[in-house]
């Protein structure tokens, strides 16, 4: 879309949103954020939260940082849970707690800064999130249906096996694996690395042998193909030479999961679950699942020791005295 259409299309809303008093403060805030080395999706997720409640400040006339006041902010906390989409259904809790984490971060800088006399967001309570359990994993006949439909598609199917393989084996996040450089990848020492990741943190990773024979495939026989000079070094490709974008991989591996006959929601994640779950199903300890996914803290990855029911299984058959089946007679009683 040209610009002229894009400024046309946008909402009025917005417009006066560029005249709002406080975005000065955003801002600097924003620059002072990337400054401290957060990563370019925190300072994103600041930047969208904070743009949200301007856009609420600005429909009650709240125009400086002095107005906003602790009753303020629980006002908007309560906007937030009461907030319908367009389809009727609520923000989650932790969608909820995505919107409120910036205002707590913004307001203690202006503060620290001294452009407000106090914190009116240092006692603002988080909506409290729930762990839940992945609600869609993948059977390991499933994931060979998936890579099997990449035989179709010639040349970008080569591409789309590589990538499904490398999520597959290393349950790596789709922006880690769009991230990908030519030489974060070591087919011959079967190794992956995935450099600022989520935290901004580095881990090296192990790849499956079948997950290296597709990519050499694709580095050989389509990356030349597909590439533009001059060569970024991005490993994976799209149709057009380019990195692929976050929405783009995630379409191209849903189609493949569609065409498969899976009725299960999700797309380049789904694949994190399963490798992550089948691990644990084949005796992997759990602090090497804390390793491969990349998790600061053993909690977050302890919520796959509950969806691993097949070792959970063999314990109870060998331990509990009910496990076994009886023979019965016609009166109900055992044979044994």
């Amino acid at each position: 879309m040209p610009r002229r259409e894009r400024r046309a299309a946008r909402r009025p809303a917005d417009t006066a949103l560029e005249r709002h008093a406080m975005l000065p403060y955003v801002a600097r805030f924003l620059e002072a954020s990337a400054a401290l080395g957060l990563s370019e999706q925190t300072v994103s997720l600041r930047a969208r939260g904070l743009q949200r409640f301007l856009r609420w400040c600005d429909e009650r006339g709240l125009e400086r940082p002095q107005d906003v006041t602790r009753p303020v902010l629980e006002r908007y906390r309560r906007h937030l849970f009461h907030y319908r989409k367009r389809n009727g259904a609520p923000l989650s809790f932790a969608t909820q707690a995505q919107w409120l984490m910036p205002l707590k971060a913004f307001f203690r800088w202006l503060a620290k800064e001294n452009h407000i006399l106090h914190n009116p967001a240092s006692e603002l309570t988080l909506p409290r999130v729930h762990r839940r359990l992945p609600k869609h994993l993948l059977t390991p006949a499933e994931v060979e249906r998936i890579v099997a439909q990449t035989r179709l598609h010639g040349a970008q199917g080569i591409r789309d096996r590589a990538i499904i393989e490398t999520f597959y084996s290393t349950g790596i996040r789709r922006q880690e694996l769009i991230d990908l450089a030519l030489y974060d990848v070591e087919p011959q020492h079967g190794t992956l690395m995935v450099r600022e990741g989520k935290g901004r943190k580095d881990r090296l990773l192990p790849i499956g042998e079948r997950a290296c024979h597709w990519i050499m495939c694709y580095l050989e026989e389509v990356r030349p193909e597909l590439v533009v000079e001059p060569d970024g070094g991005v490993l994976f490709l799209n149709d057009h030479g380019e990195p692929f974008k976050g929405t783009q991989l995630g379409d191209r591996v849903r189609k493949l999961i569609v065409a498969a006959g899976i009725d299960k929601p999700g797309s380049c994640h789904i694949f994190r679950h399963t490798m992550a779950t089948c691990m644990l199903d084949n005796g992997a300890d759990i602090r090497f699942i804390q390793a491969m996914l990349g998790h600061a803290d053993l909690n977050t990855t302890q919520i796959y020791t509950q969806v691993s029911i097949a070792k959970l299984k063999a314990v109870h058959a060998l331990t509990h005295p009910a496990s076994k089946h009886d023979e019965w007679d016609d009166d109900g009683d055992t044979t044994a």
